[in-house]
């Protein structure tokens, strides 16, 4: 099974296993292709005679990622999430009137393959059934020519009326049937395009929002005043989603209790937008529209790119094609080819991926081979860190507006996004390439110091970091009808703090320094009561005291002080009786799952690591949990993991990254045996 994209995928790490083809040049004819492996005599040499069944599973899972280095140097591993970003895309090429059928039925066998036996989709594995999913899912297949009899919309059909129907869903759901007219557009909650027009230095202009929200809602915003409506056959329609023929009543938003609420209020302004929104007199709306189109048009990048994520790429081309934009226009052309690298294909199925992370999996897979006592000058550590340099950020992106006089640097998520890097890439590509043999030591010395000196200038002012903005903290942003999934702002968190207290610390910086010393009393006022921090990018609390204690750990803070103890004791006291830990994505709704949930690898790699950070490697907490992961790796050097431990949005969008469940364990291994010479 083959697929031809511009970039070839890691095949053993996706859901699909299949081989990929690189269409730009054949993997034979590309010079330094193959990675080298050392001699046998000088890997015995660093290992002993005999090995242990800790050296065993470190060489396995080494091997593993020796195999799946792909001929450049890097390595790129499925991101999985849920099916909403498939179906869009089945909707995408139906509003533009280019349906390739092949495609649809192999989308179409993608999303059937993950309904589950209630006839519903979910955001995770495992998880509830989600109304908003599961409707996009149904309306994907009626598109794709599914009739409402087939057995699997009778099951999905049954529990979307059980959940109240098509009323009852989220807000970007909600705009896609407006597209085809299969819901009200004055239903949608108000966004003028007008919007885009307010100043920077304006309480709430565009940049107050996230990032990713941003390149959303910026495309959006001409969408929804244009309120196109593509018309569908009568076989294509979904009304039989409704409970009954929707009244007026139905498209109002549900109040909070009580009178005076920031919710409420909004909801107030929103009628008072409506009402603005059908006046003819407008006098900016035109203005505001060329605005948007131009920012949409600036941000695209050279490769077809915007803003790195399906969502805002999506909505750019819906965006310039009710601009008048045709299909054949290079800007969509370029936006649609854009989106097709984002796919994995195969002779039965197609998926669109939401995001993807190769420079993200190259940082991890670098740094569980250096931990995992891999020479520094190895070939494949060489050519991986090499490949890392090649993807330094040189220039300034929307960050730029909160931070004017910072000097672009550090790194993206993905092969490009020069307008988003972020410092958690960033922070972690730094912290694997450091000791790395690469040929220019002195190009590489230069990206890290311009990476740190980025990263340290996106502090916030409360002493934290956020993603991809400094001071990104309007809360109010996530109270407004459109941020049902509180989702509007990037503030600082904990996780991503604990990162940079780890680069710093790896680096040589002192405990004094001022950024180290406000990082530090932001993680302190951000503890939970019982002892673990919160995480924005992981599942969940395990993710966040991982990263905290690793931080802590690098930048020299005392290990005994009681905060840090009482995390420590939060760890231990969350292992499984197996010896693995896990942590369920129910803990974003319910705090009383934190640190619980099945066994999984890299939520087991996250506490060790952590514990051993915390000075614990010879603790008989960190020994059970060693023996849980030589326990569980396979014969082939991995590990299988079925939930998702990844954190797109909390409670609402979660990722499944196919590297983690190899990668964490490899580092968890690896620094034991560092830290102990363990036999076990």
């Amino acid at each position: 099974m083959t697929s031809l994209y511009k970039h070839p995928i890691s095949h053993a790490l996706t859901s699909f296993n299949g081989n990929t083809t690189e269409t730009e040049q054949p993997a034979s004819q590309q010079q330094g292709g193959k990675v080298h492996h050392l001699p046998a005599s000088i890997w015995k040499s660093k290992q002993g005679k005999s090995k242990s069944p800790l050296d065993v599973a470190i060489e396995a899972s080494r091997d593993f990622f020796f195999r799946e280095q792909l001929p450049k140097g890097y390595w790129w591993a499925e991101l999985e999430s849920n099916v909403t970003i498939t179906a869009e895309y089945v909707m995408l090429f139906h509003f533009l009137g280019m349906v390739d059928h092949e495609k649809q039925r192999k989308m179409a066998n993608y999303l059937l393959s993950k309904q589950t036996e209630d006839g519903s989709w979910t955001i995770y594995y495992g998880g509830p059934g989600d109304i908003s999913t599961t409707v996009e899912a149904y309306f994907a297949l009626k598109l794709a020519g599914y009739p409402a009899e087939h057995p699997a919309m009778e099951r999905a059909r049954t529990f979307i009326l059980e959940q109240g129907g098509i009323i009852k869903t989220r807000v970007f759901t909600k705009i896609f049937l407006a597209l085809f007219g299969e819901f009200a557009w004055f239903g949608v909650p108000s966004m003028p395009v007008e919007l885009t027009l307010l100043p920077n230095w304006a309480y709430l202009n565009m940049y107050e929002f996230s990032s990713w929200a941003r390149a959303t809602i910026i495309p959006l915003s001409i969408v929804m005043e244009k309120r196109p409506v593509k018309k569908l056959p009568p076989a294509a329609r979904i009304q039989e989603l409704y409970l009954r023929p929707p009244r007026p009543i139905d498209y109002t938003f549900s109040k909070e209790d009580g009178i005076l609420t920031w919710k409420n209020f909004f909801i107030g302004v929103d009628h008072m937008l409506k009402v603005y929104e059908s006046s003819p007199i407008r006098p900016f709306k035109n203005k505001a529209l060329a605005a948007a189109e131009q920012w949409v048009l600036e941000h695209q990048e050279h490769t077809g790119d915007w803003g790195g994520i399906q969502p805002a790429m999506l909505n750019a081309i819906l965006a310039l094609h009710v601009r008048g934009y045709a299909n054949d226009h290079p800007v969509i052309v370029k936006g649609m080819e854009a989106l097709a690298n984002f796919c994995i294909e195969t002779e039965d199925e197609l998926v669109l991926q939401s995001c993807i992370s190769p420079v993200w999996d190259t940082a991890l897979a670098l740094k569980a081979l250096v931990d995992s006592g891999v020479p520094s000058d190895h070939p494949a550590l060489v050519k991986g860190a090499q490949w890392l340099l090649d993807k330094e950020v040189r220039k300034p992106g929307d960050w730029k507006i909160k931070a004017p006089n910072l000097e672009p640097g550090g790194w993206a998520f993905e092969f490009l996004n020069d307008w988003y890097p972020d410092v958690d890439d960033s922070g972690f590509v730094m912290i694997a390439l450091k000791g790395i043999q690469v040929k220019d030591r002195k190009s590489m010395n230069g990206a890290i110091k311009r990476g740190i000196d980025w990263c340290l200038g996106m502090q916030s002012k409360n002493g934290g970091w956020g993603a991809f903005d400094k001071d990104n903290t309007k809360y109010l942003l996530n109270k407004i009808p459109f941020a049902d999934l509180e989702a509007n702002i990037d503030p600082p968190t904990a996780d991503l703090t604990g990162r940079m207290l780890e680069l710093m610390g790896t680096f040589g910086y002192a405990l004094e320094y001022p950024a180290a010393t406000r990082a530090i009393e932001f993680l302190k006022e951000n503890q939970e009561p019982e002892g673990p921090w919160w995480g924005r990018w992981g599942v969940n609390y395990l993710y966040g005291t991982w990263s905290v204690l690793c931080g802590l750990s690098a930048i020299g803070e005392d290990l005994e002080q009681p905060y840090i103890k009482k995390a420590v004791n939060w760890i231990k006291s969350r292992q499984n009786i197996d010896g693995g830990w896990g942590e369920t994505c129910e803990s974003y709704h319910d705090r009383t799952l934190m640190g619980m949930g099945e066994s999984t690898p890299s939520q087991t790699g996250w506490a060790l690591l952590a514990l051993m950070a915390a000075g614990e490697a010879n603790s008989s907490t960190v020994a059970r949990g060693i023996q849980y992961l030589i326990s569980t790796q396979k014969a082939d050097g991995t590990w299988d993991e079925t939930q998702y431990t990844g954190t797109g949005f909390p409670k609402y969008f979660m990722i499944k990254y196919h590297i983690y469940r190899n990668c964490f364990p490899l580092m968890a291994l690896g620094t034991y045996r560092a830290q102990t010479g363990g036999m076990n």
